[in-house]
């Protein structure tokens, strides 16, 4: 049995252990897209900040560790699917049979239709190689744009930061995070952001980038023109699904899948970035790009590759954020239902919460400051337990949520 894993980061990493645990005698082969030692790209922050050297990325060390687990690593990037011979084209021509696919090719990022996004000094913060570019630009002292404050952009923001830049902040939208956070808490964000040094412009745009041979020059809509020694492009992802065209695959977005991460083609998986699955609190088809999520979703598809009976129910839409020394965070239906809310802001102390309710259910959450009640939220959100009594106290103090949840759970 030859099982075929496209893409070589922590959720076809993680496959390929399972698939040799599970089946001893199979013949596994993992697609590498970047030539680059398989890695985690969440690791790249701390690369960044010097925390870990390259070699701190890598899901595996010494890299002994796949050719002594039988699990053999090619370059190369595929090209095109043939779903009824089971052969993959990777884009040198070579083409590998499989008798079982997984489809783990995660995604990229978007390149807005802005004029001048090209050089050497105009990076997504996404791959090895641009961390690479990103820490030889990113001086002391050096004057750097990051087009885009989501949330990979405010992730990569403490560690431009660290690193003594000029750091400038340009959002089209009216808040940063905006599809985490609400109007109070990204204005806190990008308060607390400009307290640890950084200046930050929301409702912007950058219209244009030219680059003058010294510096970049990066025009915005408001008018105003920043020097640049480096401008890094953090403004969304798509999922790397084109060398399935023509197959005939369901798809959105994403690869569409069941809950065994099968997807619509016989012996065909996906998981992680590249994936359409359940999501818990729309019951809808969604792509969460969460690491957790993808690898839980790759080990379930490998057991089922391997024979097994596994299924992944439907992942919730949660996110934690650490900037510059600020947790936010999001949970579920966080943007609310049309029920109940309970809100607490605290300005002076940096501390907010949100909490969503429909009827006798908390459904979703977002909170900045408070690091104590992650795994409570999280727990009665995705228990859908009934909140009884605890609703009406909740409502008048979110804040004893966590006592809610060991109650509620206590008596479950």
């Amino acid at each position: 049995m030859h099982h075929l894993i496209i893409g070589a980061g922590p959720a076809g990493v993680r496959s390929a252990e399972m698939l040799r645990r599970l089946d001893p005698a199979c013949e596994i082969t993992l697609i590498d897209g970047e030539g680059e030692a398989p890695y985690s790209r969440m690791a790249i922050p701390y690369l960044l900040e010097g925390k870990i050297d390259e070699k701190g990325t890598w899901i595996h060390r010494p890299l002994e560790f796949y050719s002594e687990h039988r699990i053999a690593l090619v370059r190369g990037r595929a090209e095109a699917l043939d779903a009824a011979a089971k052969k993959v084209r990777l884009q040198d021509g070579t083409e590998l049979a499989y008798d079982r696919l997984l489809v783990c090719t995660g995604a990229r990022p978007i390149k807005p239709p802005v004029p001048g996004l090209e050089g050497e000094r105009v990076r997504h913060c996404w791959t090895l190689e641009d961390a690479r570019a990103i820490m030889e630009h990113a001086q002391p002292g050096s004057d750097v744009v990051l087009m885009g404050a989501g949330f990979i952009g405010c992730i990569i923001l403490e560690s431009l930061i660290r690193r003594g830049v000029k750091l400038t902040v340009v959002e089209v939208e009216d808040r940063m995070v905006p599809r985490m956070l609400d109007e109070v808490a990204g204005t806190m964000l990008k308060q607390w952001t400009e307290r640890a040094g950084a200046r930050v412009l929301t409702s912007t745009a950058v219209e244009e980038v030219e680059d003058t041979g010294s510096k970049l020059r990066v025009k915005l809509s408001s008018g105003e023109t920043l020097p640049a020694d480096l401008l890094v492009v953090a403004t969304g992802v798509t999922s790397n699904i084109e060398f399935m065209d023509g197959t005939g695959v369901e798809k959105r977005a994403g690869i569409i899948v069941n809950a065994r991460m099968e997807t619509s083609l016989p012996d065909v998986w996906a998981a992680g970035d590249c994936a359409e699955g359940c999501d818990f609190s729309t019951g809808d088809l969604n792509t969460l790009a969460i690491q957790p999520v993808a690898v839980e979703q790759a080990i379930t598809a490998a057991k089922n590759m391997a024979g097994g009976n596994a299924e992944y129910h439907c992942a919730l839409p949660m996110n934690i954020l650490d900037t510059a020394g600020l947790i936010t965070t999001s949970f579920g239906r966080h943007e609310g239902v049309g029920g109940e809310r309970a809100v607490l802001h605290n300005a002076d102390e940096w501390r907010y919460i949100r909490l969503e309710f429909d009827e006798d259910t908390l459904v979703g959450a977002q909170t900045a400051g408070h690091v104590n009640m992650v795994g409570c939220i999280r727990g009665l959100i995705q228990s859908r337990i009934p909140l009884r009594g605890w609703k009406e106290r909740l409502l008048k103090h979110p804040e004893r949520v966590a006592e809610a949840y060991v109650d509620l759970a206590r008596e479950a």
